[in-house]
């Protein structure tokens, strides 16, 4: 097969194995089995399953729209912890049609829990119980990040919440990560919780930052968050400064195509900054994001990259590489991830002549 054929054939672009950084479980939900949850619980959304896409998705062809993108993460919907096992493990289960190897899913607790006040700590266990469950069945390796909110805790919340999770031990939790809105809460309102992070050494961490605010506070996210990664980053296209500052310390940039047009962050997709920060060598990924809400998946931002960016599958192979030197996993874990996974890509290549 020839290389311009692999960029533009889906179905042999699905099977390429993918690791991934940025992925939201709450962005991420199976639609047939929150369909029947909405029906089951009376939620009032419509038994036709192309009506209900349309209130639940962000409608895939029309113009930016920040406000419109927020309004379809809603956290309703359960009302059992059956609900949130049937979710999750359904929602992972579907994780396979997008050709991933590796995936450090990240969740907040909060989400699943908020409108019935469960135990927090009792969903923790529940979600990655379930996602191990669905995960081991397609032969998925997995691990997960613990998302905090800025615009619903305070960092001395947030330090409470770090150390119950922490205390149930639950080894595949990795990292933490840092959403919300990046504009109202910056970077030094929480400098207090990832000092605590970092000197405890437990997990990686990761900020949202850049997206939608100046490069400066990816600096701030470096300087007194200490992150590792950082979600998004397309800002620091704009400073070359920081642009060293990424390439040399090796922290990964994880980025992702359809979510920055449809929010609006970066609405020329033909010019996403992913593909210029690669050719400079900054330590760049490709991720989803929230692939069910964008009615999208991991697999369109692939074949975006190839056809904007004009990457080969050598191209997709070193961004992967990237991904997994980037990876919240102890030496040995990632040593054996890497040798895994040229393993795999070695045969994907064999049976697509690639």
């Amino acid at each position: 097969m020839a290389n311009g054929d692999f960029n533009t054939n889906k179905t042999v672009m699905k099977s390429f194995p993918k690791i991934e950084l940025h992925r939201h479980l709450e962005g991420a939900f199976s639609l047939p089995t929150l369909h029947r949850i909405a029906e089951k619980n009376d939620l009032g959304y419509s038994p036709d399953m192309a009506e209900f896409k349309k209130a639940v998705q962000f409608p895939r062809d029309s113009e930016p729209d920040f406000l419109t993108f927020l309004s379809k993460f809603k956290n309703n919907w359960y009302r059992s912890h059956q609900d949130v096992w049937d979710i999750v493990h359904d929602s992972v289960l579907g994780f396979a049609d997008d050709g991933l190897f590796y995936i450090e899913l990240r969740f907040s607790p909060e989400h699943f829990a908020l409108h019935n006040d469960f135990d927090r700590m009792e969903i923790t266990r529940l979600v990655i119980k379930a996602a191990n469950t669905a995960a081991a069945a397609i032969g998925l390796r997995i691990r997960y990040l613990i998302t905090f909110n800025r615009g619903k805790q305070d960092q001395y919340e947030m330090i409470d919440l770090y150390h119950a999770i922490r205390d149930l031990e639950i080894p595949e939790i990795v990292g933490i990560d840092l959403a919300g809105d990046e504009t109202q809460y910056p970077p030094e309102n929480f400098t207090e919780f990832f000092t605590t992070v970092k000197d405890e050494g437990l997990y990686g961490a990761t900020i949202h930052a850049g997206e939608v605010t100046p490069s400066h506070q990816i600096w701030d996210s470096i300087k007194l968050l200490h992150a590792a990664r950082i979600g998004h980053g397309t800002t620091s296209i704009d400073d070359p400064e920081l642009q060293t500052l990424l390439r040399d310390r090796k922290i990964v940039l994880e980025q992702c195509i359809t979510s920055n047009y449809q929010t609006g962050s970066w609405v020329d997709e033909h010019n996403h900054p992913l593909g210029r920060l690669y050719r400079a060598g900054i330590p760049v990924t490709i991720n989803s994001d929230d692939p069910t809400i964008q009615d999208t998946d991991l697999t369109d931002d692939y074949m975006k990259a190839c056809q904007y960016f004009g990457l080969s599958i050598d191209d997709l192979v070193a961004l992967n590489v990237t991904a997994i030197e980037g990876a919240f996993l102890n030496d040995r874990d990632k040593a054996e991830l890497m040798s895994s996974y040229r393993k795999v890509v070695k045969q994907f290549r064999l049976e697509n002549n690639l």
